[in-house]
C-alpha cells in the first residue's frame, strides 16, 4: 500500500510541475519563449520532394479536315519533358475510323489528300480515334524538317486531317 501511495504522490507532483511550467510559458511574450508550447507535436520528416517536371511546349496547331468523309478535330502540341520530345493530342481530338491509320510528321505546312513517301515521317500507328494521347518523337528526327502533323491512312494513302505546327 505504501508503494502505491508513494507512486501516486510522485505522479501528482510531476503533473503539477508540468502544469506550472506550461502556465508560466503561456504568460511569456513570444520574444521570451525559447521552446515551442507543449501542445505542439513534432512534425514528421517530410518525404524528399521530387523535382518539378517542366513540360515545355515547342509547337502547337489545330487539326483541319482534309478528306471530308474523315473529319478530324482537336489540338496537337509538341512538348519537351525530361529531355524527350512528345507529340500530344488534347482531349478534344477526334478523327474518323479507318484501317492502318498513322500519325505522321509532314514536311509542308498543309497536307494534300494523297502523300508522296518522301514528304512524311511516320511516328506511330494512331492509338485511338478520339481523346488525349501522346507519342514520343525519336531523337533522330529533326523537327526543323517538318511543319505539320497528320492523321493518315496508309492502306488507301488518304490524309484524314492535319495540324500545322
Amino acid at each position: 500500500m505504501k508503494i502505491k501511495a508513494r507512486t501516486v504522490a510522485i505522479a501528482t507532483s510531476l503533473l503539477l510541475s508540468v502544469g506550472t511550467i506550461s502556465c508560466a510559458q503561456s504568460n511569456q511574450s513570444p520574444s521570451q519563449t525559447t521552446e515551442p508550447p507543449a501542445t505542439e507535436a513534432p512534425q514528421a520528416a517530410a518525404e524528399p520532394e521530387q523535382p518539378a517536371v517542366a513540360k515545355v511546349p515547342i509547337a502547337t496547331g489545330t487539326f483541319v479536315t482534309v478528306e471530308q468523309e474523315h473529319p478530324t478535330a482537336g489540338t496537337a502540341t509538341i512538348v519537351e519533358e525530361n529531355g524527350k520530345r512528345y507529340l500530344e493530342f488534347d482531349e478534344t481530338f477526334t478523327t474518323a475510323e479507318g484501317p492502318d491509320v498513322n500519325v505522321i510528321l509532314y514536311r509542308g505546312d498543309t497536307l494534300p489528300v494523297n502523300l508522296a513517301e518522301a514528304d512524311y515521317q511516320t511516328l506511330a500507328k494512331l492509338e485511338q480515334f478520339n481523346g488525349a494521347q501522346r507519342y514520343e518523337i525519336p531523337d533522330a528526327i529533326n523537327l526543323g524538317d517538318f511543319q505539320a502533323v497528320g492523321i493518315w491512312c496508309k492502306q488507301f494513302n488518304v490524309t484524314f486531317g492535319y495540324a500545322g505546327l
